[in-house]
C-alpha cells in the first residue's frame, strides 16, 4: 500500500496524469471542486488544467472516464481558455466516448459538444462530428448524427452549417446500420423543420421508399417557424428578451426575427456545383450545325440532360450560349427552338447570377422569336427569358427590351410588355428608380393606344404592375396625358397584381401614395443609393446616379459642377409640366373671336385691323390694360394671340404698334395658362421680329415666356427649325444669340443636343458672319453645361473655324454653368416639389449624354475582323486591333451593341505579346468612354478580365490595366464590379502584383461609395489572407484597404468574419481591425439638398478623353466628405474640369487645376489620439534625432497619408524646395478656412515644418516660419494647447533655429517662442529653451538666455524649472562664457531675476568667481532699476495657467470665457512660488486700509472672505480660491433652505472642472448641520476617494496638479473636523484595516489614512464628549482581531501599531478608568486583546507618575518607558544614536534623545559622542539645543485649528519628528536671531494673538522635512527656512493660525489686547463686505 500513499500527496494535476486509476478519479473529483469553485473565468488556474481536459475524456477507465467527463464539461463551461481545447476534446469525445456502452457517458460526450458551441466554437464541433461519421464504428456514427440534431434542434440553422450535413445526408441513407438510417432520418426531419422545401432536391437520389416516410414525418412537422432554445454566449441577453416576450405572450418580435431565418437558406446554396462544359459531347458544336435537325435535335438534347443538375459549376459557357442562341433566332424547326430554349432556362437557372455576362446577348434574340405563336414556343421562349431576368438586372438589359418595344409584329409587342410586367413584379420601388421607370412608361403608353387589344392589355398589366410597386405618386407623372378611362383600366390591373416580394412593395406604395415626399425619398434614397453606383444607361435616362454618389463629383472628373444646377431646376420644370402640361385644342377663328370679344372692349377688336395706326395703337393699349387685369383661369390665351395675329397680324409696319403687339404676346404667357398650341400661332412672328433693330428685344422677352410657359427644350426646337427655314441672317444670329442667354437663364435640362448640333453645324457653314459668331457664342454656353465632349462633333470642321471654337471654349473653362433663374416657379408645384429633388438631378446630367448621337458599330465588327483579332499571327491580330481602334475613333459614341467584339478582346487580354494587351487595354479605355454608361453590361464578362491583367509582371501593363479600370468604373460605377463573387475570386488568386494593385485600386475607390453590395463580404477572407501575404507590399495595401472595407462592412461582420481563421492570425487580424477601427472614416454623406443643383453637373464628364490621368481623378473624390463645411470646395472643383478643353490635356495642367479642389486636410476621427498612443506604445519612432533619417519621413509620410490631399503631400515631401514653397503657400491659404483640419493634424504639419528646419534653403525657412507666425496666432486664438507630443517634437527643433546667422530668421523664431506662449506653458517652455543654452553654437546660447529673461520678466520666476535655484545657477555659469554676446546675455537675464526678485538672486545662483561676481554687480548697478515691491507681472501670471487645462483631452480648448478680473483673481491665487526674502512681509500682509478705499477694482489677496460668515474668521479660511467660478457670494443666505443649498452643492459637485467640485464639498462641508449628516460609509467612499486622488501620479503631470492637491488637502481636513465624529473615526479605521489588507493597495495611501487619524487623536480632547465610544471600540476591537499584535509587527512600517497605540493611548488618558465601561458592544471581551491592552495602558497611567503625559511627549515616553524596562539603558541610547545617524531618523533619533535626557537627567551620552567626528557631535548638540528652545518656547505658543500634520507624503507628521531643519542644514552655530526673525514672518503671516497654552509644537517644525546635513551659508540655511514657509502659506492658501505672535518685539499681548484686535478686524471687515455689494 506504499503506493497509495505516495500520490495521495501529489498536486491535483499530477493526480489526473497519474497511471493508477484510483488516483486519476480522485484527481478528477478535486478537480471537479475545483472547477465549481472558481468564479473568475479569466481565472490562472484554468490554465493549469488546458493540457489534461483531453486525458479527462479519453481516459481508458470507464469508471474514471465519467468523472473526468463531469469535470470536463464544468471546464468547458467556465473556463475563458476552454476553446483552446475544442479540437483535440471533441475529436477525443468521438473516438473514446460515442462507443462506450454506457449511456451516462454519451450524454456527457454529447453534453461537453454542445457547451463547446455554446462558447462560441461551432466550427470547429461540426467539423470533428462530421470526420466522426466516417468511422467505422456504427455507434460513434449514431452518436455524432445525434449531437448534430440536437445542436441544429437547440442553436439552430444559423449557427450549425446545414450545407455540409446535407452533403452526406443521402451517404447515411445507404447505411447497411438501421440505426444509422434511423438517425439519419431523424436529423433529416430537423433540418426539413429549418429550411423547408429547400432540402427537398439535394435528398431526391436517395431510396424512393425512405424518400416516402420522410414526407410523412415533414408533413407532421408544425408549420410556424422555428427557433433557436440555446444561445452562445454573445447572444444571451437575445435569449432574456425571448423569455420575456413569451412571458409577454406575444412573440410578434421574435417571430420577426427568425422569419428571416427561414427563408436564408437557399435550396441552391445545399447543392454541389456539376462541372457540364466537359460532358458536352465531343462533336456537339458541329451537330449543333448540322443540316439534318434530327442531329441538332440530338445534340441539344445531350445538353437539356446535362443543365437540369440544378447547380451548375462556373465555367467559360460563352460559345455554348451562342449555338444556343443561333438555333433560337434562325433554327426553321419551331420544336428545336423551344428546346434550345429548355436549355438556355436551365444554364440561367443553374448558373444563377454567373449568368449574367451573357444576358445581354440572349434577350434581344429571345424576345424577336416571339413573333412565333405555337404555345410550346412561346412557353418555352418565356420560361427561358423569365429565368434569364433572375440573373441580371432590369437595368441591363432594358436597351434590348426598349429596342424591340417599336417592332412592328402585335406578338412580338405583347410578349414583350408580359415579360415587363412580369420584371416589374420582382422589382421593389428602390430597384425600379424613375430613370428605369421612364423610359418604360414612355414605350408602354404607346402600346395602349395600339390597335391589337391583346398589345393594349399587356401594356395595360405592365403599367398596372409598375403602378403597384412603385406607387402613384411616381408613375403618375407618366400618365399626364392618359384619358381616365385608360387610367382606371391601369388602377384596375394594378389591383389584380400580385407581387414576388409579397405585401412588402405593395405597402411602400401605399405608403408613398400617403406621404409623398417620404416616401419618394425612400424610394430614391433608400435602396436607389445602392445603385447609385450603376450608372447604366437605357436611352432616355441611363446615367443613373452617377453624380449624386460622390458628393463633390466635379474633382472626379472635373465636370463643372453645376450642370446639374442647369439640370434639376430644368428636369423639375419638365417635371411639373408633365403633370400639369396645358393641353389645348386648336379653335378655330370664329370661336376665338367670340372668345376675345366676351374679355375685350368692343372698341378694341373692332380698331384691330383699322387702318389708322394711331387707332391700332390705342387698341393696343386697351388690350394691354384688359390683359393686365385678367384673372388667370379666365384669361383665353389662344383666342387672345390669335386676335394679336389677326390682320395685319405680324406684318404690322408701324414698330409703336408692333412692339406693344410683342409685349402683349409676352404678358399673356406670362399671365394666363399658355399652351404650345398658343405658342406655334406666335413662334413664327416672333422669329421674324427677332433680328428687327426696334422690335428685336420686344420679340426676345416673348420669346423668353414663351419658353417659360412652354418650356425651353419645345420652345428651343421649334425657334431654331424656325430661323433656319428663313432667309434673313440677321434672324438667324439673333435667334442663336436669345438660345445662348436662354440656355443660362433656364438651364440646360431636356434639350435635344442633337438637333442642336446639327443646327449649329448649319450656322457655321453660313456665309453671315454674325451668324457664325453667334453659333460660336452658343456652342462656348453649350460647353459650359457638355464639356469637353461637346468638341468631338466638330473636329471635321475647317481648322480656322476649329481654332475659333477652341478660343471660345477656352475662355468659358474655369467658369461654372449660372444657375438658372427661370423655369423654376411656375410649374414645381407642391405636390412634385421637394419629394422629387431626390433623382431629379441626374434626368438633367444624363439628357446631355444621353442626346449625345450613339453610332450603331456592330455590323462593321464583322466575324472576318473577329477572326483577324484572334489569327494565330501576331501582326494580323494587331491589324485586327487597329482596325477597331478606328472604328471606335471614327463613331465617336457607340450604341452598347458591339456584337461579338467583347469575346474578341477578352481573349487578347492574356496575349503572349505584351504589346497587343496594351493595346488591347487601350481600346478598352476608349470604349469606356464612347460607350458611356451603357460599358456596364460588359463589366462581367470584359471588366472582370481587365482586373485579371492587374497580376502582369510589368509594370507599365499594370499601369494601363489599372487606367482602363479606372476609366471603366467611372462610366459604371462600382456596384457592378463588387456584385457577385468575380471580384473575390480575384483577390484569391495569390497573384501579389494582383493582389496589391487590386486592393489599392479598392481602397481608393471604397471611400467614395455611400453604400455597396453585400457581396464585398466575400473579399473579406481574402483580404485577411493579403494581411499576412509573404510579400511586403500586398500587406501594406491590405492594411491600407483595411479601414475602407469596416466602413462599409461594420466592424461587427468584419471581427465575426475572423471566426474561420487560425488562432495565431486571428489575435493578429484583430488587432489590426481594431487599429483600422479607429482610422475608419465615416462613409461620405448623401449630397445635400442644397447642392443637388451641382451634382448632376459631373455627368457628361463621361466622355472626357480616356487619357486624363488616372490618379488624378482619386484626390478629388474622397474629399466631399472630408469638410461637409465646405460647399466652397464644389465651386472651386469645376476648375478642374477646364483642362480638358484640347483633346488630351497635358498632365501638369491638370494637376494645377486639381490643386485647388476640396480640403487638404481631412479630419480623420480620433487620428491624432490614435497617433500618440502608436508613439507611447514604441509602434512608432519617436520623433526624436540629431539629423532626419529616411525611416522618420517615410514614417512621416505614411501618417499623413491618411489625413492630407494627396497632391499637397506630393508637393511636401517633393525633393524640389520650390514644391515645398507651394506647399506652405497652400497651407496658409487655407489656414483660417480649414481650422478643424489644422488643429487635427497639427502634430503632423509640425513634424514636417521641423524637417524643413534642417533644410538648407532659406526661402523655404522663411516662408515656414511665417506660416508658424500665422499657425499660432490662430491657434491661440482657437483657444488651442499644444500637447506635450507636438511640443516635444517641435520646439526643440525650432530652438535650433534662434542661432542662425541671419538676422531676420532669429527676429522670427523668437516672435514664434514669443507665441507659443499662449498655446504652451511659459513653465514648460523654460526647460527646452534651459536646453538650448547648451548648444555649441554661441548665437543659439545667447538668444536662449535672452529668452530665458523674456520668460521670467513676462510671467515671473515661476518660470524657472525645476526650481528657480537650479535654473539660475544654470544661467549664471553663462556669466563666465568666452563670447561677449552669450555673457551679455547670461547677466542682461540675471539683472531682470534682479529687477523681479532683489537681492534673492545672489542666494539663489550660489557663488560665483570673483571676476564673474563684480560683472553680475556691475551690471546692476547700471541697470540702476529698484527691485519694485512685487513683481508686477507676476499678477497676470501666464495666461494658459488660467484655464483649466485638461490635458489629457485632445482638442484642449477652455471652456466658456470668464470674466477677467476673476481670471486674474484667481492666477494671482495661484501664482507659483515666490522666493525673496524681503517680500515675506508684505506677502503676508493685509493692508485693510487700501482695501477699505477699494470698490472692487484691486483683487486683494483674500477673495474668500466674502464667502464666509464673520464667524468663521476665528477658524483659519480654508477654502482655495475656486478656478472656474465662484460659489455664489450669497451663499450663507441660502443655509435656510436645505435643500436648495443641497441642490445647489450637487450641481458644483458635478462640475466638469475639479477645483469647482472640490470647492463644493468643502462647502458641504462648511455646513456643520449637513456634515453629520454623512454616515460611515458616505465618509470611507469619500475619504477614500479623496486620498486616491491627491495619489494619483496622473494629477501631477496636470498644470496645476498642485494645486488641486493642496485643494484636496484642505478638504480633507474640513471633513475631519465637521463630519460626525464618532462616524469619520470609524470610517477611518475601516479604512486603514482595508487598506493594510488589500495586497493591491500602496504603502503611501495607508501612510494617509493614518495621518488623517493622528489628525483625529489631536481633536480628541475637544470631541471626546460628542464621541460613541463604544462604537469606536467595536472598531478597534475588529481591528484588533483581523490585526493581532504579531501580524501588525509584520508590517513593513511600524506606523499602523504606534497608531492605534497612540489612540488608545489618548483615548484612556482623557476618559481614564471609565473608558472600560464602553466595551458594551463587543460580544465576548475575554476573548478581546483590546480589553487587556486597556487595562495594561490603565495600570502603566497610574504607576507613572513622573511624566505628565504630554500628547507631545507620550509616544516617546511610553516607548521609552516599555523598552527601558526591557533593555539596558546602554542598548537603548545606542538604538537611539543609530536612528540620528540614519538619514530617514534623525529627527526622531534627536527628539528622543532629548526626552530621554530630560527624563533620566544624569544619564551619561559622552562615551556614545566620543567615538564620532566633531561634526556630528556638534551637529547632536545643535540639535538637542534646538528642541530644547522649541519645547520651552512651546509653552507660550497660541491653540492651533488649521491642518497640521500636512497632507504632504513627504514629511513624517508624528509626535516625534519635531527638530526643525534648522538643526540638520549646517556646521555653524545659530543665533536667536534666527529664531526672532521667523516669530516676525509668524506674526505677519497671522494678524492675531492668542494666548491659550497648547502643547503642540509649532507649525514649521511640522512642515520642515528631513534634510541631509549640508555645508552652507547661514543666510543660505535661513533662506531656505523662509521659503519653505513661503511654501506652506501658499500651500494652505489660507491663514493659518499656528504660532502667532503680533508685536515686532516678540513680547506677548494679554487676550484683552487680542480681543480688542478681533473686535477691529471685524468692524472693518464688516465695511469691505458692505462697500463690496
Amino acid at each position: 500500500m506504499g503506493d497509495d500513499s505516495e500520490w495521495v500527496k501529489l498536486p491535483v494535476d499530477q493526480k489526473c496524469e497519474h497511471k493508477l486509476w484510483k488516483a486519476r478519479l480522485s484527481g478528477y473529483e478535486e478537480a471537479l471542486k475545483i472547477f465549481q469553485k472558481i468564479k473568475d473565468e479569466k481565472s490562472p488556474e484554468w490554465s493549469k488544467f488546458l493540457g489534461l481536459i483531453k486525458k479527462f475524456v479519453t481516459d481508458s477507465n470507464a469508471v474514471v472516464q465519467l468523472k473526468g467527463l463531469e469535470a470536463a464539461l464544468v471546464y468547458v463551461e467556465n473556463a475563458h481558455v476552454a476553446g483552446k481545447t475544442t479540437g483535440e476534446v471533441v475529436s477525443g469525445v468521438v473516438s473514446k466516448v460515442f462507443n462506450q456502452p454506457k449511456a451516462k457517458a454519451k450524454e456527457l460526450g454529447i453534453e461537453i459538444c454542445l457547451m463547446y458551441i455554446e462558447i462560441e466554437k461551432g466550427e470547429a464541433v461540426q467539423e470533428e462530428l462530421l470526420k466522426g461519421l466516417d468511422n467505422k464504428n456504427p455507434k460513434i456514427i449514431v452518436a455524432c448524427i445525434e449531437t448534430l440534431r440536437k445542436a441544429l434542434s437547440e442553436f439552430g440553422s444559423k449557427i450549425i452549417l446545414l450545407k455540409p450535413i446535407i452533403k452526406v445526408l443521402p451517404k447515411l441513407f445507404e447505411s447497411r446500420e438501421k440505426a444509422v438510417r434511423d438517425e439519419a432520418k431523424l436529423i433529416a426531419v430537423e433540418i426539413y423543420r429549418w429550411i423547408r422545401d429547400a432540402l427537398r432536391p439535394p435528398l431526391q437520389s436517395i431510396n424512393s421508399v425512405q424518400l416516402k416516410e420522410l414526407e410523412e414525418e415533414w408533413v407532421k412537422l408544425p408549420t410556424g417557424a422555428p427557433k433557436p432554445s440555446r444561445f452562445l454566449r454573445s447572444q444571451q441577453e437575445l435569449e432574456a428578451k425571448l423569455e420575456q416576450q413569451q412571458s409577454a405572450g406575444g412573440d410578434a418580435e421574435g417571430g420577426g426575427d427568425d422569419g428571416d431565418e427561414v427563408p436564408q437558406i437557399d435550396a441552391y446554396e445545399l447543392l454541389e456545383a456539376v462541372e457540364i462544359l466537359s460532358k458536352l459531347p465531343k462533336d456537339f458544336y458541329d451537330k449543333i450545325e448540322a443540316k439534318k435537325w434530327q442531329e441538332r435535335k440530338e445534340a441539344l438534347e445531350a445538353v437539356e440532360v446535362l443543365v437540369k443538375n440544378p447547380k451548375l459549376e462556373a465555367g467559360d459557357y460563352a460559345d455554348l450560349v451562342k449555338a444556343l442562341k443561333k438555333v433560337v433566332g434562325k433554327d426553321t424547326n419551331v420544336m428545336l427552338v423551344a428546346l434550345a430554349a429548355k436549355c438556355l432556362t436551365g444554364l440561367a437557372v443553374g448558373l444563377r447570377k454567373k449568368f449574367g455576362q451573357y444576358a445581354g446577348h440572349v434577350v434581344p434574340t429571345i424576345l424577336e422569336k416571339f413573333k412565333e405563336k405555337k404555345p410550346q414556343v412561346v412557353q418555352a421562349l418565356q420560361e427561358a427569358i423569365d429565368a434569364i431576368f433572375l440573373t441580371t438586372t432590369l437595368q441591363n438589359i432594358s436597351e434590348d427590351v426598349l429596342a424591340v418595344m417599336d417592332n412592328k409584329n402585335p406578338t412580338i409587342k405583347q410578349q414583350t410588355s408580359l415579360f415587363i410586367a412580369r420584371s416589374f413584379r420582382h422589382c421593389t420601388a428602390s430597384t425600379l428608380p424613375k430613370s428605369l421607370l421612364k423610359p418604360f412608361c414612355a414605350a408602354l403608353l404607346k402600346h395602349i393606344n395600339d390597335s391589337a387589344p391583346e398589345v393594349r392589355d399587356a401594356a395595360f398589366e405592365a403599367l398596372g404592375t409598375a403602378l403597384k410597386v412603385v406607387g402613384e405618386k411616381a408613375v403618375n407623372p407618366f400618365l399626364a396625358d392618359v384619358d381616365k378611362l385608360k387610367l382606371d383600366k391601369i388602377k384596375e390591373c394594378s389591383e389584380k397584381v400580385e407581387l414576388i416580394h409579397g405585401k412588402k412593395a405593395g405597402l411602400a406604395a401605399d405608403k408613398k401614395e400617403f406621404k409623398p415626399v417620404p416616401g419618394r425619398a425612400a424610394a430614391s434614397g433608400a435602396t436607389g443609393d445602392k445603385d447609385t453606383k450603376d450608372i447604366s444607361a437605357p436611352k432616355p435616362g441611363p446615367l443613373k446616379k452617377a453624380p449624386a454618389t460622390k458628393p463633390g463629383g466635379p474633382p472626379k472628373k472635373g465636370k463643372p459642377a453645376a450642370l446639374g444646377g442647369a439640370g434639376s431646376t430644368g428636369t423639375k420644370n419638365k417635371k411639373g409640366l408633365e403633370t400639369k402640361e396645358i393641353v389645348e385644342p386648336e379653335l378655330s377663328i370664329e370661336v376665338c373671336e367670340e372668345k376675345a370679344s366676351a374679355v375685350l372692349p368692343a372698341t378694341c377688336i373692332q380698331l384691330l385691323d383699322s387702318s389708322n395706326w394711331k387707332e391700332r395703337l390705342a387698341c393696343m393699349e386697351e388690350f394691354q390694360k384688359a390683359v393686365e387685369l385678367m384673372d388667370r383661369t379666365e384669361m383665353p390665351c389662344q383666342a387672345l394671340v390669335r386676335m394679336l395675329a389677326k390682320k395685319p397680324g405680324w406684318k404690322e409696319t408701324n414698330f409703336q404698334v408692333m412692339q406693344m403687339k410683342l409685349h402683349i404676346v409676352a404678358l399673356i404667357a406670362q399671365k394666363g395658362n399658355f399652351s404650345k398650341t398658343s405658342a406655334q400661332i406666335v413662334l413664327d412672328g416672333l422669329v421674324d421680329k427677332i433680328g428687327d433693330v426696334k422690335c428685336g428685344n420686344n420679340a426676345k422677352e416673348a420669346m423668353t415666356a414663351i419658353a417659360e410657359a412652354c418650356m425651353l427644350p419645345w420652345t428651343a426646337e421649334q425657334v431654331m427649325s424656325m430661323a433656319f427655314l428663313q432667309k434673313n441672317p440677321k434672324n438667324q444670329s439673333e435667334t442663336l444669340n436669345w438660345l445662348s442667354n436662354a440656355i443660362k437663364e433656364f438651364g440646360f435640362s431636356g434639350l435635344n443636343v442633337k438637333a442642336f448640333i446639327s443646327n449649329v453645324k448649319t450656322a457655321l457653314a453660313a456665309t453671315n458672319p454674325a451668324v457664325r459668331t453667334s453659333a460660336i457664342t452658343l456652342l462656348g454656353v453649350m460647353y459650359l453645361y457638355v464639356g469637353p465632349s461637346l468638341r468631338m462633333f466638330f473636329e471635321d470642321e475647317k481648322p480656322a473655324l476649329l481654332s475659333q471654337i477652341d478660343a471660345e471654349f477656352e475662355k468659358m473653362q474655369g467658369q461654372n454653368p449660372p444657375a438658372p433663374t427661370r423655369g423654376i416657379s411656375k410649374h414645381s408645384t407642391s405636390g412634385t416639389d421637394e419629394g422629387e429633388d431626390g433623382d431629379e438631378p441626374d434626368d438633367g446630367g444624363n439628357d446631355v449624354v444621353d442626346l449625345l448621337p450613339r453610332t450603331e458599330i456592330s455590323d462593321k465588327i464583322t466575324s472576318e475582323l473577329v477572326s483577324k483579332i484572334g489569327d494565330k499571327n501576331w501582326k494580323i491580330r494587331k491589324e485586327g486591333l487597329d482596325e477597331v481602334a478606328g472604328i471606335i475613333n471614327e463613331a465617336k459614341f457607340i450604341q452598347p451593341n458591339i456584337g461579338e467584339l467583347p469575346t474578341a478582346l477578352k481573349g487578347r487580354l492574356n496575349d503572349s505579346n505584351k504589346i497587343l494587351v496594351q493595346q488591347t487595354l487601350n481600346i478598352l479605355q476608349q470604349l469606356a468612354v464612347a460607350m458611356g454608361p451603357n460599358i456596364k453590361q460588359h463589366v462581367k464578362n470584359l471588366g472582370i478580365s481587365i482586373i485579371t491583367v492587374l497580376g502582369d509582371s510589368k509594370n507599365n501593363v499594370r499601369a494601363a490595366a489599372l487606367a482602363t479600370v479606372n476609366a471603366w468604373a467611372e462610366q459604371t460605377g462600382m456596384k457592378e464590379w463588387l456584385e457577385g463573387e468575380d471580384l473575390s475570386e480575384e483577390l484569391k488568386k495569390e497573384n501579389p502584383f494582383l493582389r496589391q494593385e487590386l486592393l489599392g485600386w479598392l481602397a481608393e475607390k471604397l471611400p467614395t461609395l455611400r453604400s455597396t453590395p453585400t457581396d464585398l463580404i466575400l473579399c473579406v477572407p481574402h483580404l485577411y489572407s493579403c494581411l499576412e501575404d509573404r510579400n511586403g507590399d500586398v500587406r501594406k495595401k491590405a492594411q491600407d484597404a483595411l479601414p475602407f472595407f469596416m466602413m462599409h462592412l461594420g466592424y461587427e461582420k468584419m471581427a465575426k468574419a475572423t471566426g474561420k481563421l487560425k488562432p495565431t492570425s486571428k489575435d493578429q487580424v484583430l488587432a489590426m481591425l481594431e487599429k483600422a477601427k479607429a482610422n475608419m472614416p465615416a462613409k461620405p454623406a448623401a449630397p445635400a439638398k442644397a447642392t443637388s443643383k451641382s451634382v448632376g453637373g459631373s455627368a457628361p464628364a463621361k466622355f472626357q478623353p480616356a487619357s486624363a490621368p488616372v490618379e488624378d481623378s482619386v484626390s478629388g473624390t474622397v474629399e466631399p466628405k472630408l469638410d461637409p463645411k465646405k460647399a466652397k470646395a464644389l465651386g472651386v472643383s469645376s476648375k478642374a474640369k477646364t483642362a480638358q478643353g484640347k483633346k488630351v490635356p497635358s498632365k501638369t495642367s491638370l494637376k494645377e487645376d486639381e490643386d485647388k479642389s476640396g480640403p487638404i486636410f481631412i479630419v480623420v476621427p480620433n487620428g491624432k489620439e490614435q497617433r500618440m498612443k502608436d508613439e507611447k506604445g514604441l509602434k512608432v519612432l519617436k520623433w526624436n534625432f540629431t539629423t532626419p533619417r529616411d525611416e522618420y519621413i517615410e514614417q512621416l509620410k505614411t501618417q499623413m497619408s491618411s489625413c492630407v490631399a494627396k497632391w499637397l503631400q506630393d508637393e511636401m515631401f517633393h525633393s524640389d524646395f520650390q514644391h515645398h514653397n507651394k506647399a506652405l503657400a497652400v497651407m496658409v491659404d487655407h489656414l483660417e478656412s480649414e481650422k478643424e483640419g489644422v488643429i487635427g493634424c497639427l502634430d503632423l504639419i509640425l513634424k514636417w515644418l521641423t524637417l524643413r528646419f534642417f533644410d538648407t534653403n532659406t526661402s523655404v525657412l522663411m516662408k515656414a516660419l511665417e506660416y508658424l507666425k500665422l499657425l499660432f496666432t490662430l491657434l491661440s486664438e482657437e483657444e488651442y494647447h499644444l500637447t506635450e507630443n507636438e511640443a516635444s517634437s517641435f520646439i526643440p527643433y525650432l530652438i535650433l533655429k534662434v542661432g542662425e546667422p541671419k538676422d531676420v530668421i532669429r527676429k522670427d523664431v523668437r516672435a514664434i517662442l514669443n507665441r507659443m506662449c499662449l498655446v504652451y506653458p511659459a513653465s514648460k517652455m523654460f526647460p527646452f529653451i534651459m536646453e538650448g543654452t547648451k548648444s555649441k553654437n554661441s548665437k543659439q546660447r545667447a538668444e536662449c538666455l535672452e529668452e530665458l529673461g523674456c520668460l521670467v520678466e513676462s510671467y515671473g520666476m515661476n518660470v524657472c524649472q525645476p526650481t528657480p535655484g537650479k535654473a539660475l545657477k544654470e544661467i549664471a555659469i553663462h556669466i563666465g562664457d568666452r563670447d561677449n554676446a552669450v555673457r551679455n546675455a547670461a547677466l542682461n537675464t540675471i539683472v531682470t531675476v534682479y529687477n523681479v526678485h532683489g537681492d534673492q538672486v545672489f542666494k539663489l545662483i550660489g557663488t560665483l568667481s570673483e571676476k564673474d561676481m563684480s560683472m553680475l554687480e556691475e551690471r546692476i548697478k547700471r541697470s540702476a532699476k529698484r527691485p519694485s515691491a512685487a513683481p508686477v507681472k507676476q499678477v497676470e501670471e501666464r495666461p494658459q495657467r488660467t484655464q483649466s487645462a485638461s490635458s489629457n483631452t485632445n482638442m484642449l480648448r477652455k471652456g466658456p470665457a470668464e470674466d477677467m478680473s476673476s481670471r486674474l483673481n484667481q492666477a494671482r491665487s495661484m501664482s507659483g512660488h515666490p522666493e525673496a526674502a524681503q517680500m515675506v512681509r508684505r506677502e503676508f500682509q493685509l493692508d485693510l486700509d487700501e482695501i477699505e478705499n477699494d470698490n472692487g477694482t484691486v483683487r486683494c489677496e483674500m477673495p474668500e472672505l466674502v464667502q464666509h460668515k464673520l464667524d468663521d474668521i476665528f477658524e483659519p479660511v480654508l477654502i482655495p480660491e475656486p478656478k472656474i467660478r465662484a460659489v455664489s457670494p450669497h451663499f450663507d443666505d441660502m443655509h435656510s433652505n436645505t435643500a436648495s443649498t443641497i441642490n445647489f452643492i450637487i450641481s458644483q459637485v458635478a462640475s466638469g472642472d475639479i477645483n469647482t467640485s472640490i470647492q463644493a464639498l468643502t462647502q458641504l462641508f462648511q455646513i456643520e448641520s449637513l456634515a453629520r449628516e454623512a454616515s460611515t460609509g458616505v465618509l470611507k467612499d469619500l475619504m477614500h476617494g479623496l486620498i486616491t486622488l491627491m495619489l494619483d501620479s496622473r494629477i501631477e503631470d496636470l498644470e496645476e496638479g498642485q494645486q488641486v492637491i493642496r485643494s484636496v488637502n484642505l478638504l480633507v481636513v474640513k471633513v475631519l473636523e465637521k463630519s460626525d465624529q464618532t462616524n469619520i473615526l470609524s470610517a477611518l479605521l475601516v479604512l486603514l484595516q482595508d487598506s493594510l489588507l488589500a495586497t493591491a493597495s500602496s504603502p503611501k495611501f495607508s501612510e494617509l489614512v493614518m495621518k488623517c487619524l493622528w489628525r483625529m487623536v489631536r481633536l480628541l480632547p475637544d470631541t471626546i464628549n460628542s464621541i460613541n465610544l463604544d462604537r469606536i471600540l467595536l472598531d478597534i476591537h475588529i481591528f484588533m482581531k483581523v490585526f493581532p499584535k504579531e501580524k501588525l509587527k509584520q508590517c513593513k512600517s511600524e506606523f499602523p501599531i504606534r497608531t492605534l497605540k497612540t489612540l488608545l493611548h489618548t483615548l484612556c488618558k482623557l476618559k481614564g478608568p471609565k473608558i472600560l465601561d464602553h466595551l458594551t458592544m463587543i460580544d465576548n471581551k475575554n476573548e478581546s486583546e483590546l480589553e487587556a491592552h486597556l487595562c495594561r495602558m490603565m495600570k502603566h497611567s497610574m504607576d507613572q507618575t513622573g511624566s505628565k503625559s504630554d500628547k507631545e511627549t507620550e509616544k516617546g515616553a511610553s516607548r521609552i518607558d516599555e523598552k527601558s524596562s526591557k533593555a539596558k539603558v546602554n542598548d537603548f541610547l545606542a538604538e537611539i544614536f543609530k536612528k540620528i545617524g540614519s538619514k530617514e531618523n534623525t529627527k526622531e533619533g534627536l527628539a528622543e534623545l532629548y526626552e530621554y535626557k530630560k527624563k533620566y537627567s544624569d544619564a551619561d551620552i559622552e562615551p556614545f559622542l566620543k567615538n564620532s567626528s566633531q561634526f556630528f557631535q556638534s551637529y547632536v548638540e545643535r540639535g538637542l539645543r534646538v528642541i530644547e528652545m522649541e519645547r520651552e518656547g512651546k509653552g507660550r505658543i497660541p491653540i492651533s485649528t488649521g491642518i497640521s500634520p500636512q497632507m504632504e507624503v513627504t514629511c513624517v507628521p508624528t509626535p516625534t519628528s519635531t527638530v526643525s531643519s534648522i538643526g540638520n542644514t549646517n556646521g555653524e552655530e545659530v543665533g536667536p536671531s534666527v529664531y526672532l526673525e521667523r516669530l516676525k514672518i509668524l506674526r505677519q503671516r497671522c494678524g492675531l494673538d492668542n494666548t491659550k497654552q497648547d502643547d503642540r509644537p509649532p507649525l514649521t517644525s511640522l512642515l520642515s522635512k528631513p534634510a541631509v546635513p549640508t555645508v552652507a551659508s547661514s543666510t543660505d540655511m535661513l533662506h531656505s527656512k523662509l521659503s519653505q514657509l513661503r511654501e506652506s502659506r501658499e500651500q494652505h492658501q489660507h491663514s493659518e493660525l499656528d504660532s502667532n505672535q503680533t508685536h515686532s518685539s516678540g513680547t506677548m499681548t494679554t487676550s484683552s489686547s487680542s480681543t480688542a484686535n478681533i473686535d477691529d478686524l471685524k468692524k472693518r471687515l464688516e465695511r469691505i463686505k458692505s462697500s463690496r455689494k
